[in-house]
């Protein structure tokens, strides 16, 4: 059976990563994990609007915790689960850094592809922080399906 790991964060435009993945796994009849890595828990204090359903988490959420974080996370891929309606859907919630973490669970899980978003960064921040999706192309044993998110 084919899997295909379906990458996001918590940022609308995994939205369009997310419909896309499931979209490309359901064509190739194959099984889907979704997952999300928790890298900076400073990143989740950003409120979006409501996408896939999910209207964010509560203000009051202490984001020193982990143990909150982790299930704040989960319940991110719980909503987007629900949003597909597709009870097979698989989750995982990893903590460390976001590309190793996406290739050690790929390689874990058996995945066939790996569905990643591409944000549009500047040249500056790539050299300053990185990019995971150059890290992960770079280190992938397996195909690697982008989903250009910039609008």
């Amino acid at each position: 059976m084919k899997k295909v790991l379906i990458c996001i964060d918590y940022n609308p435009t995994s939205e369009m990563v997310a419909n896309s993945g499931y979209e490309l796994a359901k064509s190739l009849n194959a099984e889907v994990c979704l997952l999300h890595v928790i890298a900076d828990v400073q990143y989740y204090g950003v409120q979006y609007p409501t996408f896939m359903g999910y209207n964010g988490f509560d203000a009051e959420v202490d984001l020193n915790i982990n143990k909150e974080m982790k299930r704040v996370a989960g319940n991110f891929l719980d909503t987007v689960k629900t949003h597909f309606k597709d009870p097979k859907v698989e989750t995982k919630v990893l903590e460390g850094s976001t590309a190793d973490m996406i290739l050690e669970y790929a390689s874990h899980w058996n995945a066939n592809t790996i569905v990643l978003g591409t944000h549009s960064h500047s040249i500056l921040e790539k050299i300053f922080i990185g990019d995971v999706a150059s890290k992960v192309l770079k280190d992938t044993k397996v195909p690697v399906y982008m989903v250009p998110t910039k609008e």
